[in-house]
């Protein structure tokens, strides 16, 4: 290939962002993670201790992909960090992955970068598949290892028949702890994705965050705080971010914070009143909220990083997520 005919950027955040529209090579954004509006965010709150390398890679002037990176020392990571991302990637054109991470290598190699570690990533992210081969064709030290665990499952038609995935006991169980729900009082559910009301009840999540478990009341931070109110804001605009919640007699018991984005329901947080804990409202309100993605015909729901016992319960299969480091 032509060197000349391929060149690496410097890009600014709302660049990128204009390389989501329609062009000759689309970029694959293939999960919240990656998103312009995330990134910013992300290192608006946390990227202090960094330098940004924030490139595009061009063919002919036309951008086939985007490495968001950051550098401390001599080292480069994705941007992001494992307590509010639960896994990260490149963006880039299919197809072009070939070019896109030679090129890349190249540059960073230039610019005096000697290792490169990026974690946590997907099986099917392009980290995965496409970085680690062709890095170690071209004679770098790779090192893959398992670092977590991702669960998801495939979302089917209806209702019942999500129920009939699960095993013989829980769904016994779901339908039990929902008999034992409605009998408690008047039950109401609702799901909150207009820009002004998710604003406005961001507070109500914070407050049964905080309550629901004291290690999420030491996350939540004043700065992790702002980062949660920024990313409410900032991902509503894009009609990605909801918030479903369940109240008995009117009164807020449960809430769960998901991104619904390219078919794909991820459940990045939730929170409940202690005193309705009984009655299994966090369990619950999270089956509702399984229940209005089916009902909204999305095609996958994932749990997102971690190896939580409800989510199996509740019909997770594990992804494994790995780390990978490279030395160049």
């Amino acid at each position: 290939m032509s060197s000349s005919k391929y060149a690496v950027t410097a890009e600014k955040f709302n660049s990128i962002s204009s390389g989501r529209a329609v062009t000759r090579f689309p970029l694959s954004w293939n999960q919240v993670f990656v998103l312009p509006e995330w990134l910013e965010l992300w290192w608006r709150h946390f990227g202090g201790e960094y330098e940004l390398e924030l490139c595009g890679v061009r063919e002919s002037g036309e951008l086939i992909g985007i490495s968001p990176l950051m550098i401390k020392g001599k080292t480069a990571f994705l941007i992001g960090s494992e307590d509010v991302c639960d896994y990260l990637d490149f963006v880039v054109s299919p197809g072009k992955e070939q070019v896109f991470f030679k090129t890349l290598l190249g540059h960073l190699k230039k610019e005096g970068i000697d290792c490169v570690d990026l974690m946590p990533v997907r099986p099917d992210s392009t980290v995965y598949a496409h970085l680690a081969p062709i890095a170690r064709e071209s004679g770098c030290e790779v090192f893959l290892s398992k670092a977590d665990v991702s669960l998801e499952m495939d979302l089917p038609v209806a209702w019942d028949d999500y129920l009939y995935l699960l095993n013989g006991k829980q769904r016994h169980e779901i339908r039990r702890k929902f008999r034992r729900l409605h009998e408690a009082g008047d039950i109401n559910y609702r799901v909150v994705q207009e820009f002004h009301e998710t604003v406005k009840t961001i507070d109500l999540f914070f407050t049964l965050f905080i309550e629901s478990r004291e290690d999420k009341a030491a996350f939540m931070s004043e700065r992790m705080r702002s980062f949660f109110r920024q990313m409410v804001e900032s991902l509503s605009k894009l009609n990605i971010l909801k918030l479903y919640i369940l109240a008995i007699d009117s009164e807020p018991a449960a809430i769960v914070l998901c991104f619904d984005y390219n078919s794909t329901v991820y459940l990045y947080n939730s929170g409940y009143d202690p005193k309705f804990r009984s009655l299994s409202v966090g369990l619950l309100c999270k089956a509702l909220s399984i229940r209005e993605s089916i009902r909204e015909k999305r095609r996958r729901f994932d749990f997102l990083k971690g190896a939580e016992d409800y989510k199996y319960r509740m019909g997770g299969t594990e992804v494994p997520l790995y780390s990978c480091r490279i030395t160049l």
